[in-house]
């Protein structure tokens, strides 16, 4: 495996619409597929396919394409998606209740183990047998639990100090709703959720007058894809 910072991050946002796709395509019982017929799935050229790929080893067979089934599992374990992974809820409004209860995150190796809340109206509830907990327990509990990963969803007053807690408690990785840039130590890695500022860079698109140049095939696939890679 290379190095983390030889590989473009814009590849590694790539590759879990990889692995919907192909786990996707193995729900639709399909086997095989070339790059070409990869690329048309995800919404990038062939060529992007297989230099994505390349960063990680070699896969595919000259004539044959990819075995799906075989390239899902790569794609997986390169994530590090072969294992459960426990993550801290901070947060407890109405963004993170729904967060909380929502069923997609264990059935693609995470689950939230502890929630935090600073409404005391909050602490003590339950969601999925969780408990929600006391917000100045964070950097203990964390800590305690071994929790590496950390979902803000406070207001964006209080992210900052809700990031600092949780690197103190061991998290390295930050999925972020709040609408904030946080300082992060250069080993905390974050992902940024902003619904307002997609929003806000969609309506661009919608003058009436404004050429697209593409089909509104291409539009949405790409469009999707350029979310998930961060371009």
């Amino acid at each position: 495996m290379m190095k983390h910072d030889v590989i473009p991050d814009v590849v590694i946002r790539r590759l879990p619409v990889y692995v919907r796709t192909l786990r996707q395509m193995l729900a639709e019982q399909v086997t095989s597929a070339s790059s070409e017929e990869l690329g048309l799935r995800v919404g990038v050229s062939a060529a992007q396919i297989r230099r994505d790929l390349s960063y990680f080893g070699r896969f595919g067979t000259q004539g044959k394409g990819y075995d799906i089934q075989q390239l899902e599992l790569a794609v997986t374990r390169i994530l590090h998606l072969d294992r459960q992974w426990d993550a801290a809820l901070v947060g407890f409004g109405h963004l993170g209740q729904a967060i909380a209860q929502y069923h997609g995150f264990e059935q693609n190796s995470f689950r939230i183990s502890t929630i935090f809340a600073r409404n005391p109206d909050h602490v003590g509830q339950q969601v999925n047998g969780v408990v929600v907990l006391d917000a100045p327990a964070i950097t203990d509990v964390v800590r305690e639990m071994g929790v590496r990963i950390g979902i803000i969803a406070v207001p964006a007053s209080a992210a900052q100090d809700v990031a600092d807690q949780l690197i103190a408690g061991g998290v390295r990785a930050i999925l972020n709703y709040a609408p904030v840039i946080l300082r992060l130590p250069d080993n905390v890695w974050m992902r940024e959720i902003d619904p307002t500022g997609a929003l806000q860079s969609l309506t661009y698109y919608l003058s009436a007058d404004r050429p697209t140049g593409k089909t509104p095939h291409t539009r949405a696939s790409g469009r999707i894809l350029d979310e998930a890679a961060g371009e």
